[in-house]
């Protein structure tokens, strides 16, 4: 227990709070505490009865108990991890500030395409910009293709098209997280550019009071040579 607790501890702010939601809601609709209608993106219910909270909860469950959901927990777990803890070290408020931009532009996107859980969306935005922050990492799919770190995106959208998934919230993942690297890495670094996401202050005073650890150790993914996906 005492190990689990400092695990627990060691996992930042935002991952830690992003992924006990997902596992929280997605077991309480397997347990049938929560139904699914009570927590899918309908606008009309959001706007007018002021059910507020499915503007959360839309993004935080990921379906039926199965091999996909531990699929999908990982890529949350994974991906969300290894930013905040390299391309957001230190920046907790800014990461936060990534999460409320892709919700936005997702909650757009599923009005005008009538999306109802957004979950995956937000995983594919998180994939892309880790992937675009990590160019020279190469990854082992399974075993079956081994890519730069970039394409991964599309190969995962590839694969929900081939497998008759729905590849449109990938694509919506990927636009949004295009958008998030243009706007945060690309155009700020151009002649004359400028940060146009700027992170609240009252943000930052909250999420980023702790110094950086000169102890800290990326997870072996982080590490150069890059990582089998999927390996043991």
């Amino acid at each position: 227990m005492d190990e689990f607790r400092h695990e627990l501890s060691s996992v930042p702010p935002i991952t830690k709070v992003y992924t006990l939601l997902c596992l929280a809601l997605t077991i309480s609709v397997h347990l049938h505490i929560l139904s699914p209608l009570q927590i899918y993106f309908n606008p009309y219910l959001i706007f007018h009865d002021f059910q507020l909270w499915r503007l959360v909860s839309c993004f935080c469950y990921f379906g039926t108990i199965d091999f996909n959901f531990l699929f999908n927990m990982v890529f949350v777990y994974r991906y969300c991890r290894m930013l905040e803890e390299n391309q957001f070290y230190g920046r907790s408020a800014d990461f936060l500030m990534m999460f409320l931009f892709g919700g936005v532009l997702s909650i757009i996107a599923a009005i005008l395409l009538q999306m109802i859980f957004l979950s995956h969306v937000l995983t594919t935005m998180l994939v892309y910009v880790w992937s675009r922050n990590n160019p020279s990492v190469m990854l082992n799919i399974l075993g079956l293709i081994t890519v730069h770190a970039p394409y991964l995106p599309w190969v995962f959208f590839a694969i929900s098209y081939i497998l008759g998934n729905n590849a449109t919230m990938d694509f919506v993942g990927i636009v949004i997280g295009h958008l998030y690297y243009v706007l945060e890495d690309v155009f700020p670094n151009q002649p004359n550019g400028f940060r146009i996401l700027r992170t609240p202050e009252f943000l930052r005073n909250l999420l980023d009071r702790r110094n950086a650890d000169p102890a800290y150790q990326p997870l072996p993914e982080e590490r150069p040579g890059g990582f089998e996906w999927g390996a043991q």
